[in-house]
């Protein structure tokens, strides 16, 4: 195997696919152009590629417009809202690593209401977890609405954050990942992002 027209040995030896040119005897894998888009996962699919219970994937609703990308993190079974997908596994790393940061913008619904005391508990944090911020937007004895920001893509965590104060997510909808908006699309439709869009985030 060649890397920059250099021979490699060693099977660890650290590349970047999108920049190094990599040659296994006379083959040379053709790069993939470079492709992320924005889609709008719906609920009651998963984010893998595929599912060994048969559940429906974000692949099997993408089809032929999934090849080749890669999810940028997760969205949970019952979570829906923006996924990106992406060829860049830098423009990946850069989004997930929570060193720097990308603020992760939900809708939030939770069953009963979320008091102030609640809310100073979920702002100092329990068990690991900490919202970046908590804002409610309507409050009732049946239902709180909140926006939730994050920086971290800890698994549920969200729903975890809410369950250590007693109350249970019914709705959650992801409307930003950095500054890249859902927008007005629909659940199952997704749109190609441009390079200068995902350089900002």
């Amino acid at each position: 195997m060649t890397v920059n027209g250099r021979s490699v040995t060693n099977p660890l030896s650290a590349v970047v696919p999108e920049r190094d040119l990599i040659a296994v005897g006379n083959m040379r894998p053709q790069p993939r152009p470079w492709r992320t888009i924005a889609f709008h996962k719906p609920r009651g699919c998963v984010t893998t590629r595929r599912d060994p219970q048969g559940r429906t994937t974000v692949f099997d609703l993408l089809g032929d417009a999934g090849a080749g990308l890669v999810a940028v993190g997760r969205l949970d079974l019952a979570s829906s809202g923006l996924l990106l997908l992406t060829t860049d596994t830098q423009l990946a790393e850069r989004l997930t690593n929570p060193e720097n940061g990308v603020v992760r913008r939900y809708v939030v619904t939770v069953r009963g209401r979320v008091g102030d005391e609640d809310l100073e508990v979920l702002r100092a944090g329990v068990g690991g977890l900490q919202a970046a911020s908590l804002t409610v937007r309507k409050r009732s004895n049946r239902e709180t609405h909140l926006i939730v920001e994050l920086t971290e893509g800890k698994n549920r965590e969200i729903r975890r954050l809410f369950a250590a104060v007693g109350r249970e997510v019914t709705r959650l909808l992801r409307v930003a990942y950095g500054p890249i908006e859902l927008g007005l699309l629909q659940p199952g439709e997704w749109r190609e992002l441009s390079a200068a869009e995902c350089a900002r985030s």
